[in-house]
């Protein structure tokens, strides 16, 4: 197995913070995979692209960086059936299908990183989430080293979470996810931004459409280091976005089935000053409130300071606590962020 000593990861996270691993693991096979579940005995963390890691200490733990590829296409009479090898790329993995006429996926287009990661997060946007489509995931389990088969239902799939991030986080590694779409496609345009084309639009220029309101609002991590979204949408009870409401009528909101509503964390963090600010080299992107951009920092720890101060600032006005989407990994490994419960 393929592995490099005092690995530099400041080109391998889109915040672009320096850190240093002292071994990474470049496991390809399934031998490389039993070979690596002997030789996990300190705190570790498995990287895709780095699309949703922020470093925050300067010597990382051990990164097992995976890289399995391939795609293959099997059809019944009503669906396909897509199996991705984890190291693939999700936006390219959009373009393949919709380019050959395989629909559904069109709204995820432009999210970055690497289909591996995409189970792990749920990744969802334009009113569709991986897991209206993902039917199965091939995970390597290290203590017993097999590779077991989870299906949707084991995933746990939920907004922005699943089994990954939760009781399996750190016990194994996916290496392939198995998605269905339909042949029977109608394309999803019930978010703002897509509910003006017409009904009859191909997935093609859904994909387009889509392409172009991301880029309009989140800003290139090639051009200016960021993660896109930092923060979860808020999910509150309906008497409390009743209360919230009331004090603020233009507040954007979105009913949920469960009953709860969803708050647009952006709005938040916008409407208590904080779109535009800039400290130590970070701060809140110009256009886009949600997301925390890298200026001109090398230091993962001032990206987490800029979020706990969001995280204060918004709760001191509106009482709600915003949930980060981005992993914190520390030297000793992934933790969670802080939180300060005196004020929670």
């Amino acid at each position: 197995m393929k592995s490099d000593f005092q690995f530099q990861l400041k080109k391998y996270n889109s915040f672009n913070v320096e850190s240093i691993s002292p071994i990474v693991f470049h496991p390809q096979s399934y031998d490389d995979l039993l070979d690596l579940s002997n030789k996990l005995d300190r705190p570790f963390y498995i990287l895709g692209e780095g699309f949703n890691t922020l470093f925050v200490d300067e010597v990382a733990p051990i990164i097992i960086k995976p890289h399995f590829i391939g795609i293959t296409i099997d059809e019944t009479e009503s669906t396909y059936i897509i199996k991705v090898a984890a190291n693939e790329n999700w936006h390219e993995l959009v373009c393949y299908c919709v380019k050959r006429g395989i629909n559904g996926l069109e709204n995820l287009a432009l999210i970055p990183g690497s289909v591996g990661a995409a189970p792990v997060q749920n990744i969802g946007a334009y009113g569709i989430e991986l897991s209206n489509y993902c039917i199965n995931v091939s995970w390597f389990e290290f203590s017993s080293k097999k590779l077991l088969e989870l299906n949707n239902q084991a995933c746990k799939f939920a907004y922005r979470e699943s089994i990954f991030k939760n009781e399996l986080k750190q016990k194994g590694i996916i290496t392939e996810i198995t998605l269905e779409l339909p042949k029977c496609w109608q394309a999803n345009l019930s978010y703002a931004g897509l509910n003006d084309l017409p009904q009859d639009i191909s997935a093609i220029e859904v994909m387009k459409q889509v392409i172009t309101l991301r880029q309009s609002k989140l800003p290139d991590p090639n051009k200016l280091p960021n993660a896109g979204s930092f923060f979860k949408n808020p999910s509150i009870v309906r008497k409390q976005w009743q209360s919230l409401k009331a004090s603020y009528p233009d507040m954007p909101s979105y009913p949920q089935k469960d009953g709860r509503v969803k708050i647009a964390a952006g709005w938040l963090i916008e409407h208590v000053g904080l779109k535009g600010y800039q400290h130590n080299g970070v701060g809140i992107h110009d256009k886009q409130a949600l997301v925390l951009v890298n200026h001109h920092n090398k230091c993962g720890q001032q990206i987490l300071e800029l979020a706990q101060y969001v995280q204060q600032k918004v709760f001191s006005v509106f009482d709600l606590w915003l949930e980060p989407e981005v992993r914190f990994v520390y030297s000793d490994g992934e933790q969670e962020l802080e939180t300060n419960n005196s004020i929670r």
